[in-house]
């Protein structure tokens, strides 16, 4: 945050439309300690959250020891007034942002700021087809877990200040010889990227 200009502009590759997105890297000695100990553990609770309330016969490959969890991109944002980001999904298997940094002004009264997790209905207002939403008030220390293909969007605020996240996305590779575990190189923010193989 002191010194985003260090790290490439992801604006280009990204859905939203913010003063700027810098890149991460997962090798990074303070990004790494922040992946390994709270990023992917948040992701594996949440696996575990939903799947060990399962039938064992519906659990397919979410067993343990069945996949190994992998950092694949991890990317700053800063929004300003009037910035915002359009609905849109990630790639990966598990996606999920933390509130680094919230304006005062962006608090429970409005929706300005607000993260928004959409539902699967589609929205057209005129036959009154208004979807589902699920709003969520950024709290600086606060972070969300979601599954890749969760539709979600990010409306503008008002006024001064800056509103920081950082976002990621995880990869579960599947290991066919738990003792030989498969790696997959960092991929990349763009679009155009081939799909992260998981599941």
């Amino acid at each position: 945050m002191t010194n985003p200009a260090s790290h490439p502009d992801a604006s280009g590759k990204l859905a939203g439309q913010l003063t700027q997105q810098r890149e991460l890297r997962p090798n990074q000695p303070g990004i790494q300690d922040l992946c390994n100990g709270h990023l992917l553990p948040a992701c594996e609770r949440w696996i575990r959250h939903v799947m060990d309330r399962q039938p064992p016969q519906g659990r397919g490959p979410w067993t343990p020891g069945r996949y190994k969890l992998q950092m694949i991109d991890l990317w700053l944002n800063s929004q300003k007034s009037g910035d915002y980001n359009p609905m849109h999904t990630h790639g990966g298997s598990f996606s999920g942002v933390i509130f680094l940094k919230v304006p005062p002004q962006i608090n429970e009264q409005s929706f300005d700021g607000q993260l928004c997790f959409h539902g699967p209905e589609e929205w057209h207002l005129q036959s009154f087809r208004t979807g589902m939403a699920h709003y969520v008030l950024p709290v600086s220390g606060d972070y969300y877990v979601f599954p890749a293909w969760q539709p979600h969007s990010v409306m503008p605020f008002r006024g001064d200040g800056e509103r920081w996240s950082l976002a990621f996305n995880v990869v579960s590779v599947p290991i066919q010889n738990p003792i030989a575990q498969p790696s997959i190189a960092n991929v990349s923010l763009s679009s155009e990227r081939k799909q992260a193989k998981g599941f």
